[in-house]
């Protein structure tokens, strides 16, 4: 499962340098690499969720599998506005293969 940013989001950003994965975005638009649900690098125009506050790519989430005990994004937060997305289901197998690809694609550059 990857997590989500509320509107409870204060926009302090303490959230965006914990993700190891940079899944962590200010709400503004975004272009560039993300991975999609297929496994597969796409260049493309990532909306926002809201302009107001930060958002998570969930196919950029991985709760931090592989490199800490617990999401980063939810410890700093002061708010407690980073929280499970129930939309996306992903068991830990998925999410450490998801963890791997983004970081070994990272390596190649």
């Amino acid at each position: 499962m990857s997590l989500k940013i509320t509107e409870k989001c204060i926009n302090c950003g303490a959230c965006e340098a914990e993700c190891p994965n940079k899944a962590i975005y200010e709400g503004t638009n975004l272009k560039g690499k993300f991975i999609n649900k297929l496994g597969m690098d796409v260049n493309c125009l990532q909306e926002p969720i809201k302009y107001d506050y930060y958002f998570i790519v969930p196919e950029k989430c991985t709760e931090c599998l592989g490199f800490f005990d617990e999401p980063q994004c939810a410890s700093v937060c002061p708010v407690n506005c980073c929280i499970l997305d129930e939309k996306n289901l992903e068991s830990k197998e998925d999410l450490l293969k998801k963890k791997n690809f983004l970081h070994s694609e990272s390596k190649k550059e």
